[in-house]
């Protein structure tokens, strides 16, 4: 069954981005060490990057993480999403229109200008015609930003979280909790490695 797993990583004080961040500047001020993991050549970092990555029928992301990764100081062939590691998946970004050009034109992306459920449901149908073409369990990935994952929990549109720790404090950037409504999370696995502490939830509807 394909479920919607929101996974980010973030610092010790919950931000999932430094100071600043934009397309010209990236993650912001210290905003790369969150994903020191990713670059790691610690062997449990890279199993996790390669699981995650291999398990990607889709990956969602809204459109300031778009305009970030398809910026000039964005995605290339060494630090693309998975890049080295597997087949890249469908791309959909939920945005109220659709960029005048795209930078990464050999990647697969769809804009959806209908809502995040809708962005959501169309990733749903891709990770599923990808699970029936290679007989995998494939699952929808929401790489955030932030504020689009925090609007996945609230509408109850996620079913696990994976966040992965970084120690590091950033004092301020964007960050993944700002309150409204609580979240009952159910933890699964947690892996400490030399860069990060891998958490992974399974998150309970709000009915349940």
């Amino acid at each position: 069954m394909t479920r919607i797993i929101a996974d980010i990583s973030i610092s010790l004080d919950g931000y999932v981005t430094g100071p600043d961040p934009g397309p010209d500047t990236g993650l912001g001020a210290g905003g790369d060490a969150l994903h020191t993991w990713a670059f790691s050549d610690d062997p449990q970092d890279r199993r996790i990057l390669r699981e995650g990555t291999a398990r990607s029928g889709a990956v969602v992301l809204g459109r300031n993480l778009f305009d970030l990764v398809d910026g000039p100081n964005g995605w290339d062939d060494r630090c693309g999403y998975g890049a080295g590691e597997v087949g890249t998946p469908a791309f959909v970004v939920v945005t109220s229109s659709p960029p005048e050009s795209v930078r990464l034109t050999d990647l697969d992306w769809t804009f959806v200008t209908t809502g995040l459920a809708d962005a959501l449901a169309t990733a749903r149908r891709r990770a599923e015609a990808a699970s029936s073409d290679t007989g995998n369990d494939l699952d929808v990935i929401l790489m955030g930003g932030g504020a689009t994952i925090g609007s996945a929990l609230d509408a109850g549109l996620v079913d696990a979280l994976t966040v992965h720790l970084a120690p590091v404090v950033l004092g301020g950037g964007t960050p993944l909790f700002t309150g409204g409504v609580p979240h009952t999370l159910v933890q699964r696995n947690v892996i400490p490695t030399s860069t990060a502490t891998h958490l992974a939830y399974d998150v309970l509807r709000h009915d349940a």
